[in-house]
């Protein structure tokens, strides 16, 4: 079953909340931690992640946070997801590794590396603001509606 790891979940609800801001304001890990009773260290580590991926910008000092480095139009939930978890996979195998045993006997290895693009391509149709547009009345995260957790 194709799964997001928690991290990922979090990191789609981290930066949800930051589209949500008006205007440049940010927001501190603290704050989103609280917001979605994440523990902040876990969070801190999420946003970091997504820093250094370019998908966030952290300011530091008291009127500090992290914001969106582009419009939430401009992101995808597949950036955010390859971010965290690294490239999306349903096999074991991929393009780059053969050590697999059956790897040049797999029969449906070729198959499923389709499918995974496809889900990838799919995941990257979805941005940040079409997420932030959806209505937040059920409190639950789009990533738990699309894909079981890991």
């Amino acid at each position: 079953m194709l799964r997001l790891s928690k991290k990922a979940d979090y990191a789609l609800m981290a930066v949800r909340h930051l589209a949500l801001k008006s205007g440049p304001s940010s927001a501190s890990a603290r704050e989103i931690a609280e917001q979605y009773d994440i523990p902040i260290e876990l969070m801190a580590k999420v946003l970091q992640r997504l820093v250094r991926a370019g998908l966030l910008i952290s300011t530091q000092g008291t009127r500090g946070g992290y914001t969106l480095s582009r419009p939430p139009v401009a992101i995808s939930v597949v950036d955010v997801i390859q971010a965290i978890d690294g490239p999306v996979a349903i096999t074991a195998c991929s393009s780059e590794k053969n050590d697999c045993e059956q790897y040049s006997k797999c029969s449906i290895r070729d198959p499923l590396w389709q499918i995974r693009e496809r889900i990838a391509a799919t995941l990257g149709t979805v941005t940040i603001a079409e997420m932030a547009a959806k209505s937040d009345a059920a409190h639950v995260p789009v990533a738990h509606a699309a894909v079981i957790r890991r």
